[in-house]
């Protein structure tokens, strides 16, 4: 008797709904071309879908279960290596596709810079759009090495398609000078922590604006995570980082991205496992509002 195998298709545990019914849709961008110090988080997308098996779907922060959601994994999209356009372009069309069909973008880089192409769909759908950033770095510079394309400079590249008072930064400990100076009068910025954070956004909540939220997970301290491209000490704890994200996830959040995870500069795991952990509650948080 023969017998018939089903294919093996890995996902983030809890996200194996159909795409026609899913709330949200999960895909991974393994690109680090323009990392200016420790490449590697190419490797973030497929280290935390093999190390969300480790968890359980059920979320005691929140008393929700995973389970409950309907979330897609479409898997990892295969960029090219080298310059940043074509990867960028690639982000965009399954970010602007996935809009369209009135579902959640969820991105798991990969670097910074690929935002931008995830806002590019989202301000054509969304011309007031909002972007909440979490980060230890501003990433507000214009150009880095002379190049205007780089996870350095990916929220000057956002300042430009959404203009000004339109991007709230939190956690941010790192940058030029310039960067500062020039973001004081066009971002908010709260420097190394989430302080204020419910009442700084508290306006985005009451008009419900649309927001697209990018976590660069390098705002936690290095201590707790040290598996990322550019750690910066002096950053935020896993619950404080937890807290603000679930909050920030209870807006009106038409997409989203989690970022900058370098597995393998931490070899107990931790850093995955942290970084698994935040995106199983910001699932959460995202698809079973209250």
């Amino acid at each position: 008797m023969s017998r018939k195998f089903s294919k093996n298709i890995e996902t983030f545990i809890g996200c194996d709904s159909e795409y026609e019914s899913a709330q949200a849709a999960v895909f991974g961008a393994p690109f680090d071309s323009t990392t200016s110090f420790r490449p590697g988080a190419r490797f973030a997308s497929r280290a935390m879908r093999a190390d969300s098996w480790g968890l359980e779907t059920y979320s005691p922060f929140q008393d929700k279960d995973l389970a409950d959601s309907r979330i897609f994994d479409c898997g990892d999209l295969e960029l090219p290596f080298g310059g940043p356009e074509a990867a960028l372009a690639q982000v965009e069309n399954i970010s602007a596709r996935i809009l369209a069909d009135k579902k959640i973008p969820l991105m798991l880089g990969g670097e910074h810079l690929l935002t931008l192409g995830a806002v590019r769909a989202a301000v054509k759908q969304y011309p007031d759009l909002r972007i909440v950033h979490f980060d230890a770095h501003a990433d507000l510079r214009d150009e880095y090495l002379g190049v205007k394309l780089s996870h350095a400079c990916v929220l000057r590249r956002c300042w430009d398609l959404v203009g000004d008072d339109k991007i709230f930064q939190f956690g941010i400990r790192s940058g030029d000078k310039s960067e500062f100076v020039w973001g004081r009068e066009h971002v908010f910025t709260n420097k190394f922590n989430f302080n204020g954070l419910k009442e700084n956004l508290k306006f985005l909540e009451l008009n419900k604006s649309p927001v697209y939220f990018t976590l660069d997970l390098d705002v936690l301290d290095p201590s707790v995570f040290p598996g990322t491209g550019t750690p910066e000490p002096g950053g935020v704890s896993f619950m404080e980082l937890l807290e603000a994200a679930i909050h920030v996830c209870g807006l009106n959040i038409i997409g989203c991205d989690i970022n900058e995870l370098s597995p393998h500069y931490d070899q107990s795991g931790a850093s995955t496992a942290a970084a698994c952990k935040i995106l199983r509650e910001m699932l959460i948080a995202l698809t079973q509002k209250l």
